[in-house]
């Protein structure tokens, strides 16, 4: 009596510990024992199995078996001590795989039936815990268990019992044999009834949470079906208690992988799980947007019944939510309703675009992976791609590349790749280091994806000139875009500068940059007016501009096309590359005066200063229009593909400096013509159009940017020592075609210096003499 008074008192149990006294105390449970022995030395036992060396040492020491035939004592104080301490012990795994071994759940059941409630209350307590154990709940079906639980839930005198009869049950309701037992005695039906009918919250809520158990397998689910679970949880939605309807929230999420019940909260569900997303509860607005999630996947018409009920605003204000779970379920419901056009605009006439940046901030690493699959799901047209652009979205979208979660590295690879659809996001990724760390992931066997393959690609086809200084390779479907510039071959992984940064640098002795621009310019002569340079259109074929959406231009007149010369071309070209703000001749003059003085300083400060007061635009090519305009009308109505091919490389070559022999090579003095005309412009880029002198590069440059103009296609390829070349296909139409031995296509190179015009087999000797092999 003494001891398992003092029991209670940390200090004795620590003191007792010590003196070792657990396996003397476990000797008074012999059935020989007094009753009132056998009450005090449970009740010892019960105090000491709190805490965990204890109860190890009592289960070690024998005393599991002992406590379990107490259960049948006629005393009940020794009953109430003996589970209070069985409880306690069957924390433990060890503890609940012998109480299989004991047969205990034939006794603890039979507690169930005591007068007094402590002990109803913790045997059920302690059958919640070894109900977790699929043998457990095994014995519990066999000794007719759910009977006894169905009885504590249908006397309503049992109120403060439910809830542990319901944790027991929600156990036992996993299993599908239990289910089905369950259903022929009809006990499912009663536990909906119970559910919807129990007036006290936390016993509904529990109810809930029971079938939420079993809605987990897939068989149960067939079962809550065929008992019209969805009823139910339709009017447990409209309770008042908010964990009610969080747990009614949560069956609907488990029972949408039930096809039939997905259609019948098509109109029943969706409007009222909507109307609870707007609450104020944070639970409850993980669980009904969980829902909503589950029940949008792969379902077009709840997405639409979804939108129906005006969850756009309530989903994307859900993205401010605390809790990190709700906000990833509003981001899945948005990528689902994105897949459909007509809702995507909706989502993005909601300013989604700017509270997706919110979550791609997130340090969640599961909240990051469904914001970025957002963002490729909605970002799907030019106007929401501007806008998140504008918005800074790109920065944290570029960031999450850096993930080290494989999840979030793919989805945000993803939506990458989604936003480099056009040139001006393209480059913005670029700049931001995009390209780098992307092509960093694809050297990685671990870390590189499908879709890190395929936004490495999307950026460089849409940042064409960065592609052919990494690659040194353009196919027929890489289509010049105005505003192309060949800056020469540049290592994968390092940045290719802007063409203005690279206009605003002072002239030097490294390689000139070609340029392709066949749009008007804005050009200021000092002293006089703007005038405006029109670019030539072109009709007939579609030109790389107009599949790109670009605007088309008008043709000059041959008057405007003679009143220049070479040299004053050039001198316009030059000024066109910086915009005066004011005309300050005078000052000008003392100011270039002033800096011949000057001592020579870093080239990154002459830029800083070249920069002050001046405005970069992009310098028009009169000489490149007016190529567009003569190949367009003698060259583009010319029908034989091999034909036509022969006459642009005439023209080309024409343009460059005619043919060139083998022997003479050396003495084509090409690079002191480059020098004299970056000397002219004062700057290292040179408009193609002013190359009256090129090589092998110039010329398959050239080439390129004709072809696409009227439709041929051709590829680019850099080779070594400033060679290039261009490679066509041809397809034998007549059985009778180049080769005159059959109907499949052969590649080709065009020959644009020794003999213009002449095709080589793309595996001949002569080809392989033109590439330097």
């Amino acid at each position: 009596m003494v001891f398992g008074i003092l029991a209670s008192n940390n200090d004795v149990k620590k003191t007792l510990r010590e003196l070792d006294i657990l396996n003397s105390v476990i000797a008074q449970l012999a059935p020989e024992e007094e009753v009132v022995t056998h009450e005090f030395a449970s009740l010892c036992l019960a105090n000491m199995s709190v805490e965990y060396t204890s109860k190890v040492q009592i289960f070690e020491d024998g005393g599991l078996e002992p406590l379990i035939r107490l259960l049948g004592s006629p005393d009940p104080d020794v009953k109430k001590n003996s589970i209070e301490c069985i409880y306690n012990l069957v924390q433990d795994f060890q503890c609940r795989l012998a109480i299989q071994e004991f047969n205990a759940i034939p006794p603890i059941l039979e507690l169930l039936k005591s007068e007094y409630p402590v002990i109803q209350l913790l045997a059920l307590k302690t059958l919640g815990i070894i109900t977790n154990d699929r043998e457990s709940r095994v014995m519990m079906r066999d000794c007719q268990g759910l009977e006894h639980l169905l009885k504590i839930l249908e006397n309503k005198e049992f109120n403060d019992l439910h809830i542990e009869a319901l944790a027991v049950l929600a156990n036992c309701l996993q299993d599908v044999d239990i289910m089905q037992q369950l259903q022929l005695a009809g006990g499912l039906k009663k536990l909906m009834n119970f559910a919807e009918n129990t007036t006290f919250p936390d016993i509904q809520k529990n109810a809930a949470k029971a079938i939420v158990r079993a809605a987990y397998d897939p068989e149960n689910r067939k079962i809550l079906h065929e008992q019209e679970v969805e009823k139910c949880l339709i009017n447990l939605l409209g309770v008042e208690n908010d964990g009610t309807k969080a747990a009614a929230a949560e069956v609907i999420s488990a029972m949408s992988e039930n096809l039939a019940s997905k259609e019948f909260f098509n109109t029943q569900g969706i409007p009222q799980l909507v109307q609870l997303l707007r609450s104020e509860n944070d639970e409850l607005k993980e669980a009904t947007s969980l829902a909503l999630a589950n029940l949008t996947t792969a379902d077009q018409n709840n997405a639409n019944a979804a939108a129906e009920a005006d969850a756009i605003e309530a989903l994307i204000n859900t993205l401010s939510c605390k809790r990190d779970k709700a906000i990833a379920n509003a981001c899945t419901v948005l990528t689902n309703m994105a897949t459909q056009e007509a809702l995507r605009i909706m989502i993005q006439g909601q300013d989604i675009m700017k509270a997706i940046i919110q979550p791609l901030n997130s340090s969640n690493t599961l909240v990051q992976s469904k914001a970025a699959l957002t963002v490729a799901a909605v970002a799907c047209d030019v106007e929401a791609r501007i806008e998140f652009k504008n918005s800074g979205g790109l920065e944290p979208l570029v960031e999450l590349l850096h993930s080290k979660n494989e999840e979030v590295r793919k989805h945000a690879s993803w939506a990458v790749m989604v936003c480099a659809s056009d040139e001006p996001t393209s480059v913005e990724l670029c700049r931001l280091g995009a390209l780098e760390i992307l092509n960093e992931i694809n050297l990685s066997i671990k870390r590189k994806n499908n879709f890190s393959e395929g936004a490495y690609n999307r950026l460089l086809n849409n940042n064409l000139s960065l592609k052919y200084c990494q690659t040194g390779y353009l196919s027929s479907n890489d289509l010049i875009p105005d505003g192309f510039y060949d800056a020469g071959r540049i290592k994968t992984g390092t940045k290719l500068l802007p063409l203005k940064e690279l206009a605003l640098q002072k002239p030097s002795d490294r390689r000139a940059i070609i340029l392709i621009n066949s749009k008007p310019s804005l050009t200021y002569s000092i002293g006089s007016p703007p005038r405006i340079k029109l670019s030539v259109s072109v009709s007939g074929r579609s030109t790389s501009s107009q599949k790109r959406g670009k605007s088309s231009s008008t043709t000059l007149s041959p008057t405007e096309e003679k009143s220049e010369s070479p040299v004053q071309t050039a001198t316009t070209a030059s000024k066109s590359f910086i915009k005066e703000k004011g005309t300050r001749k005078g000052k000008l003059r003392k100011e270039e005066e002033k800096s011949k003085e000057e001592e020579e300083t870093p080239l990154s400060s002459k830029i800083v200063e070249s920069n002050v007061g001046k405005e970069w635009c992009l310098p028009s090519d009169q000489e490149f229009c007016h190529y567009i305009s003569e190949v367009t009308k003698s060259i583009l109505p010319i029908t034989n593909l091999k034909e036509q091919i022969e006459a642009l490389a005439k023209y080309v070559a024409g343009k460059m400096g005619g043919p060139v022999s083998k022997e003479s090579l050396h003495e084509f003095k090409w690079e002191h013509h480059i020098s004299e005309i970056e000397f002219q412009l004062k700057s290292n880029i040179v408009p193609i159009g002013l190359i009256k002198k090129g090589t092998f590069y110039h010329r398959a440059l050239l080439f390129k940017a004709l072809a696409d103009k009227i439709g041929i296609g051709a590829t680019l390829v850099r080779g070594e020592y400033n060679r290039a070349w261009n490679e066509v296909k041809l397809v034998d139409q007549t059985n009778k075609g180049v080769t005159g031995l059959s109907s499949l296509p052969e590649e080709f190179i065009v020959d644009l210096i020794f003999e213009p015009g002449t095709l080589l087999k793309i595996k001949s000797r002569e080809a392989q003499n033109y590439k330097l092999l």
